[in-house]
């Protein structure tokens, strides 16, 4: 993309600039320039240090026995002793560090936040409300949310039908669904999982009718990335009374589908286990040996465009792309109507590669990247696939491709919102913005003549 120079910059936007890139180069030269070679060799050993830490993390999860105590007791006491280290030399000096690199990224992102780089906004479409919502409520969902938060008396008043699932027995929530929408239902709705949302909005889809999620489950993530309040279940049964409508993209895997995301590989193969749902940190520590050195578990390999990831212990494909670039982001997704899958593989065969996984700005190890279409292949007829937490085996090669605007979602008109993701850093920019005289480098629009910078 072309930078150009087209209108006057506030000052505001070039002091930021200029700031940020000062702040930078003095959290670099501080710590070498006041504490000499004492300081450089601080650094030094912190980077070492951190690869160490990767190394005893990876040993730790590969072995048992006394090979994994000692693993662990090396993982916690190298980010002990470093930070007793700098706190009897130059703390100060890497407080001060610190403090100037988080001025330089604040700055920064701030300069760049007026470039014209923004995300689209998740376009809304006002349409009727439902004249015949139907619900299915999971009450134990989420520690019981359902009855906390009265969403069943609430739903009702709102003139919706209620079904609560039968805790008791496996229900077929499709065929409930469908069941609904034979007897006239104009929207479908979850107060579940992200694993029942999927099959219920498939359903909708299917019907071209709306999709309504109602925040009962634990972890709510689909919720989440709508921009719907975790913390109220009962503020997304608002969607019923002044609701929007939003269209969302919705993945497939092996045809069962996700609003997600579909795991392959390692964390698929522990969530198989049925001691996980009670000891999930326990199960995935007696599991994990076997599965990182290759014992157990299916060999992968994972088609992506012209990519192919050759026997990665994991690989996840998302229903759009998780966000990699801001670490108070990960795990969210900005957008739902990019009309791609996110996928990121990850193969660590040894410690030493744990330490480059960590150290490296591209590791070899990490493959992130987008497609409409992914095949997962294996050395065997099934494997364990993890769709949106739920655990299944799936016949080879599971094909997963993505539907764009599949879905219509309705929210409420008033919720919190999908926050607005901090532009990336791009120091190239932020020194074009620094040098300029009164202008700002803003995206090319095709069909104007711009001078470049």
């Amino acid at each position: 993309m072309g930078v150009d120079v087209r209108a006057w910059a506030p000052a505001e936007q070039r002091w930021a600039a200029r700031v940020s890139l000062a702040s930078a180069g003095l959290a670099v030269l501080v710590p070498v320039g006041i504490g000499g070679m004492t300081g450089l060799l601080l650094v030094v050993a912190g980077l070492v240090g951190a690869g160490v830490m990767a190394a005893a993390v990876w040993w730790a999860l590969a072995n048992r026995g006394p090979v994994r105590v000692a693993a662990i007791v090396v993982a916690v006491a190298v980010p002990v002793v470093f930070i007793v280290l700098f706190a009897a030399t130059l703390w100060w000096v890497l407080l001060l560090s610190g403090t100037l690199w988080a001025l330089a990224v604040g700055t920064g992102r701030h300069a760049l936040r007026s470039t014209g780089l923004r995300s689209p906004r998740h376009k809304e479409y006002r349409t009727p409300a439902p004249r015949r919502p139907f619900l299915l409520m999971n009450p134990r969902s989420g520690g019981g949310k359902v009855e906390r938060f009265g969403l069943k008396e609430k739903a009702e008043r709102l003139g919706a039908e209620v079904l609560l699932l039968d805790t008791e027995e496996q229900q077929d929530v499709c065929a409930l669904a469908r069941d609904a929408v034979a007897r006239g239902a104009d929207l479908l709705g979850v107060a579940g999982g992200d694993g029942t949302q999927a099959l219920v909005a498939a359903v909708a889809a299917e019907h071209g009718i709306p999709f309504m999620v109602v925040t009962a489950g634990t972890r709510n993530h689909f919720a989440m990335d709508l921009g719907l309040d975790r913390a109220d279940p009962a503020a997304s049964l608002d969607a019923l009374s002044d609701g929007v409508e939003l269209r969302v993209d919705l993945g497939f895997a092996g045809g069962l589908p996700f609003v997600n995301n579909a795991s392959f590989g390692t964390y698929a193969a522990v969530i198989q286990s049925p001691a996980y749902r009670d000891d999930k940190v326990g199960t995935a520590l007696d599991l994990l040996p076997d599965l990182l050195t290759r014992r157990e578990g299916a060999r992968l390999t994972a088609y992506v465009r012209d990519t192919v990831l050759a026997d990665p212990h994991a690989v996840l494909v998302s229903n759009n792309p998780y966000r990699t670039d801001d670490p108070l982001g990960l795990g969210r997704r900005h957008r739902l109507d990019a009309g791609v899958l996110g996928v990121l593989g990850l193969r660590v065969d040894s410690a030493t590669e744990a330490a480059v996984l960590l150290l490296d700005p591209e590791p070899k190890g990490l493959t992130i990247t987008t497609a409409r279409e992914v095949v997962v292949a294996a050395d065997r007829p099934e494997i364990e696939v993890g769709l949106d937490g739920e655990a299944l085996t799936l016949p080879t090669p599971v094909h997963c491709h993505i539907t764009p605007g599949a879905l219509r979602v309705r929210v409420p008109r008033d919720r919190p919102g999908v926050p607005e993701p901090a532009p990336r850093l791009n120091w190239r920019r932020l020194r074009k913005l620094a040098a300029s005289v009164g202008r700002t480098a803003v995206p090319q629009r095709p069909g104007r003549g711009k001078t470049r910078l």
